[in-house]
């Protein structure tokens, strides 16, 4: 049946919301963290990694100086090189599917990822969603460029602006109260999803919450049989 979005355009985070990359972020950070002599997480403390730039991480987390944390930055992201970024990655169940719906539906859809660019072009280009982006937007490789979710929104939706994308109505897809918060300062509303690395009070100020790809996508496609 013929659909259409009540959204002009779709802005998505990426880790905890499109793809699970969660064993290769525990492993590099295991390998890291011992580097310079902090405990590592374990699977259930990645909730506090997942999300934010590790750049902030790193001091948040262990206490590490900002010149300590920049080295171990740059450490992690040596460790990602050698994995190829994409290893032990996978998709969110229906997600990847929904993306080539909007996509099919001609809705301009681009990534807002806290993640660097990098990575995000490599996981898109992986998991066969590039083409349906028009934009592929992520940090800086030094998360301090170009790293506060505000500032990664505001990227994304002025690339899909240059893109020929109508920005009026923008949503964010999110799972970490930064997606929120940043969607926020742009007065972007944000869908959460409740299957990423997150603690329940996350979700709050957010326009609404799901639990599936089928409840997301009764949100950002509609029957337009009667339009």
């Amino acid at each position: 049946m013929p659909m259409r979005s009540p959204w002009t355009c779709v802005l998505w985070d990426v880790d905890g919301t499109i793809v699970d990359a969660s064993d290769g972020i525990l492993r590099r950070l295991k390998i890291t963290l011992e580097h310079f002599g902090k405990k590592p997480p374990t699977r259930a403390e990645l909730v506090h990694w997942i999300g934010p730039p590790m750049y902030d991480s790193f001091q948040v987390n262990v206490g590490m100086t900002p010149a300590e944390s920049t080295e171990a930055v740059s450490f992690y992201r040596t460790l990602g090189r050698a994995d190829g970024y994409t290893t032990g990655a996978k998709l969110f169940p229906g997600v990847g599917e929904l993306i080539a719906e909007l996509g099919a539906c001609g809705v301009p859809q681009a990534t807002a990822s806290s993640k660097p660019e990098i990575q995000v072009d490599a996981l898109m280009d992986h998991f066969g969603l590039a083409p349906h982006l028009a934009a592929i937007v992520g940090a800086t490789l030094d998360e301090r460029t170009l790293s506060a979710k505000s500032d990664i929104v505001a990227e994304a939706l002025r690339r899909l602006e240059a893109s020929g994308a109508d920005i009026s109505r923008p949503v964010l897809v999110g799972d970490r109260h930064h997606d929120v918060e940043g969607g926020a300062v742009h007065g972007v509303p944000v869908i959460f999803v409740r299957w990423g690395f997150s603690w329940p009070h996350e979700s709050d100020g957010a326009q609404a919450a799901v639990d599936d790809a089928t409840e997301l996508r009764a949100l950002l496609l509609v029957d337009d049989t009667n339009a």
